[in-house]
């Protein structure tokens, strides 16, 4: 039987001290779970607060023995994609909203708009965006 109190202690004095990261809280709650045997994972997860779906990662990276390069804490690639990438007219589109509003040399890289950072995210999400 998992003793949730003493889990809940750990995880207090390892995440209170800035010890782990994403990856270490991932890895250090799979290895709890894991010690405990059956049920461990919603004991751990009852314990720290951490959704069971984070412990059951954190198990299947335990078990597949994968290596991160140093300091790395997902894998190459994850996370969200540049929207430059997701949606590449995004530019010309920005560029048509900003146009009106410009000041400044035309040639020069540096442009100057009298549109708020807030206003043209908001007309970019009437768009779609």
């Amino acid at each position: 039987m998992a003793d949730e109190a003493a889990i809940a202690e750990r995880y207090r004095l390892l995440s209170g001290k800035g010890v782990l990261n994403e990856r270490g809280r991932r890895l250090w709650a799979a290895a709890e779970a894991r010690s405990f045997g059956y049920g461990g994972i919603s004991a751990v997860a009852r314990a720290t607060g951490l959704h069971e779906n984070t412990i059951r990662r954190g198990v299947a990276e335990l078990e597949s023995g994968e290596e991160l390069a140093q300091g790395r804490v997902r894998r190459p690639g994850a996370g969200s994609k540049p929207i430059t990438e997701t949606h590449p007219e995004i530019e010309q589109e920005l560029e048509r909203l900003v146009a009106p509003q410009t000041r400044g040399d035309p040639c020069s890289p540096l442009r100057w708009t009298s549109k708020s950072a807030a206003k043209l995210a908001r007309a970019l999400a009437e768009r779609g965006y």
